[in-house]
């Protein structure tokens, strides 16, 4: 991680508390501005049986997913879950309340925040995906009715630039 990677992630430890409340009033006044609309990318769905509880404590212990209230919210959406792969890129995954699964690979916000907004650099990378998700996917629609992740905006639970390994 360079110098100028350093001063962004100081300022970004300081964001993170207050991050909910910031990005509300950016949209509120349009200085920021996001329809709710799904992401594109779609996966697959969550497995009959499956819950969305196990869903995330694989995700957790097997590939160091963790949530991230630092997104916007799709509508319908129950989990947005990241991967760090460094600094620099994440993996972004969202669960909506249908059990519809989406996600992409993209620059985090913290390292790129203007071309993290823009979606510049966003990309599919389904294999990767559905390698995370084992037999928690499948291709054929079925149709859950899940609530939200209870930990969705708490800042406690985020999964920060700090946890990787720099």
């Amino acid at each position: 991680m360079n110098f100028f990677d350093k001063i962004k992630q100081k300022i970004w430890r300081g964001i993170y508390k207050v991050f909910p409340l910031l990005q509300k009033d950016l949209l509120k006044t349009g200085l920021i501005w996001h329809t709710d609309k799904k992401q594109k990318y779609h996966i697959g769905w969550l497995a009959p049986h499956k819950t969305l509880a196990e869903l995330k404590r694989h995700l957790h212990e097997k590939w160091g997913f963790g949530n991230h209230f630092v997104a916007w919210t799709d509508e319908g959406q129950v989990l947005s879950w990241r991967k760090l792969t460094d600094f620099q890129d994440q993996y972004h995954l969202r669960v909506f309340s249908n059990g519809e699964i989406r996600g992409h690979y993209e620059l985090t916000p913290e390292a790129h925040p203007f071309d993290h907004f823009s979606e510049k650099g966003e990309t599919e990378h389904k294999a990767d995906f559905l390698k995370f998700l084992g037999d928690f996917v499948v291709q054929k629609k079925h149709i859950s009715h899940l609530k939200m992740d209870p930990d969705a905006y708490n800042p406690d639970s985020e999964l920060t630039i700090d946890q990787i390994n720099n």
